[in-house]
């Protein structure tokens, strides 16, 4: 097999990145609106973390509105 060459490279980079702000731009928007700080949408893109961080943010208790 041949090397990839630094276009192969950059354009993953890209990709990665466009998929990356998929999921973790509305998940920092979520977040945001519930109170919470938006770089726990970090947490979304670890594997084991974001399973574990979701429950966590589903049975915690979250600010009411209009209080």
């Amino acid at each position: 097999m041949g090397s990839f060459s630094i276009w192969h490279w950059f354009t993953m980079f890209i990709f990665g990145l466009v998929v990356w702000l998929a999921v973790a731009w509305p998940i920092a928007r979520i977040l945001t609106r519930t109170g919470h700080s938006k770089w726990l949408a970090v947490l979304a893109l670890i594997p084991g973390v974001n399973w574990i961080s979701l429950w966590i943010f589903a049975y915690k208790p979250w600010p009411r509105e209009g209080e």
